[in-house]
Formats: C-alpha cells, structure tokens, sequence
C-alpha cells in the first residue's frame, strides 16, 4: 500500500487523538532508546514521532506515542501502569523520566521554511541570544538546533519557519555584522540536497595571493601593481582598464617566470578540503579569475576541478608582451561564465553557489543561487547573500548543511 492509499485516521494521528509525551534524560549509553521502546511495547503504543539528542555525554531522548486503550476490566486505564513501568525502567538506570498527557501530533510547522547556518569563532552565548531573538522579531519560529562543526569555528544550523527566507537574511544580516559572526540564510526544501554548481574566485579566494603581483614582484613593480589592485577591488577602478594597466608592466618578463610563479601560488587554508569533499558529493566545481590562465589552468589540473577561465597573458619569442589575448574576464564576464557553466553541468542557476572577495565577483555572487562573499570588501559583504569572515574556505561547506563529522569520516573511509 502506497503512502497515498493509506486511510486518513492512520496515515496522520488526528488532534483528538489521546498521546503522551515520554521524555527521558540522563547519562548516555548503549541501549536506551531500545529499552525504552521494548518497555513501551508491551502496551500496544504506536510512535508518533522521535527526537534524541546527546550533549557532552548526556541524553535526551523525547517519544511521542498514542495513549494505551483502557485496561480491560479494570477501573483505571493501562496508561497508569506504563507510567509507573517506565518510571521504574528508567531509575533501574539511574535516567529520569517525565510523561506529559496531550492530544495529536506537534503543531504544524509555519510557512516558509529556512536553515539559519551561524559561524563564531567563538560562538558567544550573547551572539546566540541576538540571533534567537532577531529570528523570533522575523515571526520565525526555531524548530531545531544542531551544531555542524566544532572546529576551525562553531557552526550550528537553526531550521526555522514561519517566516519568509528573504526577510530572514535582511534582518539577520546587520545583526551578524554588529555581532561579529557569519550567519548564511538558504531556503530549506529539496533543493539544498540537489547536485550543485560552486564556481570560485581565485584571487585571494581559492589561493591566498594576487596573482599579478605575483608576476610584479619578478618584474619589480610590485608596489605600483598593488596600489592598482587593491583600488580595483574596492570598485573604484574600471577593471579592464586596470589589467591592461597592470599587464603592460609586466612586458619584457621571461616566459620562464611563469612556472615560477605557479610554485609560488598558497592555497588558502581549508581549499583541498572544500573541493575534495564537494567532488565526493558529486558536485562541479570550476574558478573563473581576472588572473591568468598560466595559473588557473595548472590549479584546474591539480585540484581536478571541472572547469576554469581566466585571462591569457600573451607570450612571444619567450618573452611576455605585455598584453592579454582574448576575451577579458571582468566583472560582467564572471557572470556570464558562471551561467555557461551551469548550462554545460546542467545544473540550474538557483543550484549555483558563487564564492569571491572583490567588487568585480558581484554579478557572480547576485546571479548564483547562493552568493557567498570570503573575507570580502565592504561593498561586497554587503551585497552578497552571506559572508563568511573567516580563513577557512571549507567553512562553505557548512552553509551547505555538510557537517564536519561527515567530512573527517569521508576522509577516513578514502
């Protein structure tokens, strides 16, 4: 019998329907949720629904099941007797238990429905008072709490509803930003378990450097190259012009400094990590850079992404020209890549997730489905989906609802 054909007074238990709350705590061990279900057996009970939770050693274990029909011939009900059993069950192993008479199911769940991920480095119990009551001001309601990761920072996850994803990220956002913490709103649903697209940034993203000033440094025009950057970044340049700018003083380097420069390349800290684990889930991932191919494509081969774009330096007789060849990635571009990429993986838009730090990743980081801003620019933590302030790129994984837990074990299991 499929889900469908079953009758309604047994498909969902009904709010007249007589149940009992049973709620155990205590010390954690092997065997309590079988004992407590064998005890609750022997009174013919059906289970409505479970929740358990184990918190530095202790449990607590809530069971919500229909009441036991009267005891025959007697002029009380067995409902006393499964209350005095489990009572003595539980301080046979010194547990204590609290049985709490009610009627149905839990109260259905609000409309609009989201996951709240909050990253603290550390997690303050002030940070998690001010985020609880700014999901409460929303008309959310905080259904669960789970923690995702102790370390390199607490992540915990809030499955909220009753209140609408957008409204929850206007008014959560400037909380996080007084508080200090990262807090990531993602619509709950189907869809977050969905293959998915991450399209990175390279630049002071995936990698810890800024490639050009890579190359400036063997050219000796490392300063000059940097001021530009840095003012590009902020938004405060046109970005093709300041590549061109930047690229015309590198001409004259020997070709032999890109291999140098490629050895030279730092991985931000947590970047094998975020890849290897995003690839196992059968995720795509590629990069697109206003840096160069002479780099990306050698990352693109180490990493094993999927795909990867960036500018071409133009080499001739062994020397670099001093010039780019080919279509220039700009801020615009790292859009339209993004969206040819997730044509090509065949992964909706709303699948995307974009990861970047500077003003020329904003119209990846507002076409993606999530855009996340990495230790990023004013201008751009403020108009990206969320932003995540710490050294860490495999703190991503987190905003996606993959513990750390899951990722050590498939690291274990390799």
């Amino acid at each position: 019998m499929s889900a469908s054909q079953i009758p309604p007074a047994t498909a969902v238990t009904g709010d007249d329907v007589p149940t009992l709350l049973v709620k155990i705590f205590g010390k954690d061990r092997p065997g309590i949720t079988a004992g407590l279900f064998d005890t609750l057996a022997a009174y013919s009970v059906d289970v409505v629904d479970i929740e358990q939770v184990v918190t530095r050693g202790r449990i607590t274990l809530c069971a919500l099941v229909t009441a036991p029909s009267p005891a025959q011939g007697a002029t009380g009900s067995s409902e006393g007797d499964l209350r005095a059993t489990v009572h003595s069950w539980a301080e046979s192993l010194n547990l204590q238990a609290e049985i709490i008479s009610g009627r149905g199911d839990n109260r259905p769940r609000g409309t609009g429905r989201s996951h709240v991920t909050v990253l603290g480095h550390p997690l303050t119990a002030e940070s998690a008072a001010a985020i609880a009551a700014a999901i409460t001001s929303t008309g959310g309601n905080i259904d669960r709490i789970f923690r995702l990761a102790k370390y390199p920072v607490t992540a915990v996850e809030f499955a909220v509803s009753g209140a609408a994803t957008e409204a929850l990220r206007s008014v959560l956002a400037p909380e996080a930003a007084q508080l200090g913490v990262d807090v990531a709103v993602v619509a709950a649903g189907l869809q977050r378990r969905a293959q998915r697209l991450v399209v990175m940034d390279v630049d002071s993203t995936l990698i810890q450097d800024e490639v050009i000033e890579l190359f400036a440094a063997h050219a000796g025009c490392e300063a000059e190259v940097a001021e530009v950057t840095t003012a590009a970044m902020r938004g405060e340049l046109d970005f093709e012009q300041s590549l061109h700018a930047r690229v015309e003083l590198l001409g004259g380097l020997d070709a032999a400094v890109v291999e140098a420069v490629r050895k030279e390349v730092r991985l931000t800290p947590g970047a094998r990590t975020l890849v290897r684990t995003l690839k196992r889930l059968g995720y795509q991932v590629g990069v697109v850079s206003g840096g160069f191919t002479q780099v990306t494509d050698a990352l693109k081969e180490e990493l094993g992404l999927d795909f990867a774009s960036a500018n071409t330096l133009e080499i001739v007789d062994g020397k670099l020209t001093g010039r780019v060849t080919g279509a220039i990635v700009d801020r615009a571009g790292k859009a339209r890549l993004l969206r040819e990429f997730a044509q090509q993986a065949g992964v909706p838009l709303a699948q995307t997730v974009a990861i970047g730090d500077g003003a020329n990743d904003l119209d990846m980081l507002n076409a993606a489905g999530l855009g996340v801003a990495f230790n990023a620019k004013p201008v751009v933590r403020e108009a990206a989906h969320t932003a995540v302030n710490v050294p860490f790129l495999d703190t991503v994984l987190y905003l996606l609802g993959i513990t750390r837990d899951e990722v050590e074990a498939a690291d274990t299991h390799e």
